[in-house]
């Protein structure tokens, strides 16, 4: 018999590790490490908690239980979802633009947001950019949108490495592009690697052994057009054999639009070449981890239940607002199509979906 419930789980066990980090992929892990608000734990212990908590449907059997959750309504009465939330977070691309080029219409849709004193947030998950690259973006394009709006996934690692306090003494090794390098730099990181190393080869030869700097604390992977075999081995090094090195990922997507023709190969697959080399999962600080939301959160003073996340991707965008209890919109301006969405395989349903976000200029109530 279905019912409406409220599902929560939760599994502990131990991690050890020198460095407070989480993990917020679908699956939702958290992991707390000891500090001064928490001394009870032990030094070199780590927490690991995972819950997901979700307005569902549910049938409970001994063979176990499954979830259904409510199939996303198309938007009709846009005012309604404005006149509902303070602040609205939109994903970028395949939402304000495909490639170099902007989608009709969002230009007049975000003034009229902001005629009606609504707070306007940029979350991307692309790490190519800072946030002062992605404000001349924005600029470039004809849009007013100040630094301070934009958050990038390359500010959201720099911006996590201060949140644990990592060490200033330790290096980070990239693997990805300008705007993490410039982001990392921004909060006295040192760092090695990036595009530098797009050109380095490996000469293959008997008795060969690759030497790499063991004060690597962290390597970061992120969207990288200079991959190579060089940066794969020297970050699968420093993960395998300097004890306690963090493995972040700036994001998981699995495409990106680097042009408006077609669709590209995204940063999940740079992670992905790491994560098999090294038999490890990385900790994500981009979409759909939390770690963005409660920093936004935290920063502007903002009630979770009082946003809005627009995004083109189910699996990132739709999650991140789920994850973060916001209300969700779907845009069809990007990835995700109506066929994708309405699968019978789909399990991520936002609260409503639209073609895209000028749709806020046009849905209106239907008159009585």
């Amino acid at each position: 018999m279905l019912r409406s419930s409220t599902i929560v789980q939760s599994v502990t066990g131990v991690c050890y590790n020198h460095m407070s980090w989480f993990h917020s992929i679908p699956r939702n892990f958290r992991f707390s490490y000891p500090s001064r608000n928490n001394p009870s734990l032990l030094s070199n212990s780590a927490i690991i908690t995972w819950k997901r908590k979700a307005k569902s449907n549910s049938n409970r059997s001994g063979m176990g239980t499954f979830t259904t959750r409510a199939l996303a309504q198309p938007l009709k009465n846009a005012d309604e979802l404005i006149d509902s939330v303070e602040t609205f977070i939109f994903d970028c691309d395949g939402v304000i633009w495909k490639g170099d080029s902007l989608i009709e219409g969002v230009p007049q849709t975000l003034d009229m947001l902001r005629s009606k004193g609504k707070r306007l947030v940029f979350v991307t998950n692309n790490s190519t950019k800072s946030r002062k690259q992605y404000g001349k973006k924005f600029e470039t394009l004809g849009l007013d949108v100040s630094e301070e709006e934009i958050f990038a996934s390359s500010f959201a690692t720099a911006a996590y490495l201060k949140s644990i306090d990592f060490p200033k003494d330790k290096k980070v090794y990239v693997i990805g592009e300008d705007g993490i390098l410039k982001e990392l730099e921004l909060a006295g990181y040192q760092y090695l690697g990036g595009p530098e190393d797009g050109g380095k080869k490996i000469e293959l030869k008997p008795g060969y052994l690759m030497e790499h700097d063991k004060n690597v604390g962290a390597v970061v992977v992120g969207f990288d057009r200079y991959f190579n075999y060089y940066k794969v081995q020297y970050g699968t090094l420093c993960i395998r054999e300097n004890p306690g090195c963090l493995f972040i990922a700036t994001n998981r997507d699995a495409v990106t639009h680097l042009t408006d023709a077609q669709e590209w190969a995204g940063g999940g697959s740079m992670v992905s070449a790491i994560s098999g080399s090294t038999q490890r999962e990385p900790l994500v600080v981009g979409k759909p981890s939390t770690f963005m939301m409660d920093y936004l959160a935290n920063k502007f003073g903002i009630s979770k239940s009082q946003i809005c996340m627009v995004g083109d991707r189910l699996d990132t965008d739709i999650l991140f607002g789920q994850n973060g209890g916001c209300k969700t919109l779907l845009v069809l301006s990007g990835v995700t199509t109506l066929a994708m969405l309405q699968s019978p395989n789909n399990a991520i349903q936002p609260d409503f979906y639209t073609n895209k976000i000028s749709d806020f200029l046009s849905l209106k109530a239907a008159p009585v």
